[in-house]
């Protein structure tokens, strides 16, 4: 059965974007593009994946993309309605109307919505783009967490599971760190977390 990945850019303190959605904070360096390159091509949007020349370039770990409202918005606000024209795009959403025929937006319930994904027959990974509330709501299907990690703090924000207090342990199963400060961290559930205590909502 194929996985459910959180892969997620985070500060020191904890936080995804800033509390406007800000994430023009997050810089890279060389080596750590280098990485991103060799094993996260599915994960550039698509107009990165033109700029590099990788448009056409098939996919290896993933195939579809899920994420909230506010995780999508910013791409809309630029005009870009279908960010990953590679993979297939759901947006988890009460309220959005539907801005592109390659997205599907629903409102139907993200943890039924994935385990139908999940039952699949694909050797490719489903990719969780964000937000916060989303994540929370699907903590007990995430699979494997992947920690972007960026050596700022910013003081406030969008944390990466918006939920109540309710511990679900990980464990490391790589970690590499780079010449600037930044890492890449894989983590896996040690066990099945336990029901978030959220409703979907306005998921970002």
């Amino acid at each position: 059965m194929r996985k459910l990945v959180y892969f997620i850019s985070l500060t020191l303190d904890g936080f995804i974007a800033g509390p406007g959605d800000e994430v023009d904070f997050f810089n890279g360096s060389a080596d750590y593009m280098q990485r991103m390159m060799a094993d996260y091509t599915d994960l550039l949007p698509h107009q990165a994946r033109e700029h590099l020349g990788l448009a056409d370039a098939p996919l290896t770990r993933f195939d579809t993309v899920v994420m909230g409202r506010r995780t999508y918005d910013p791409a809309l606000q630029l005009g870009v309605a279908s960010p990953y024209s590679h993979l297939r795009q759901i947006v988890f959403s009460r309220s959005l109307a539907s801005t592109n025929p390659q997205v599907l937006v629903t409102d139907s319930d993200p943890v039924a919505t994935i385990r139908g994904f999940k039952g699949e027959d694909s050797r490719l990974d489903i990719y969780l783009a964000g937000g916060g509330q989303l994540a929370a709501v699907l903590l007990s299907e995430i699979d494997e967490l992947i920690i972007k990690r960026y050596p700022v703090v910013i003081g406030s924000g969008v944390p990466a599971f918006d939920r109540k207090f309710a511990p679900a342990h990980f464990s490391v199963v790589e970690n590499v760190v780079f010449e600037s400060g930044n890492s890449i961290t894989r983590f896996k559930p040690l066990a099945q977390a336990g029901p978030a205590g959220n409703s979907p909502g306005e998921m970002a």
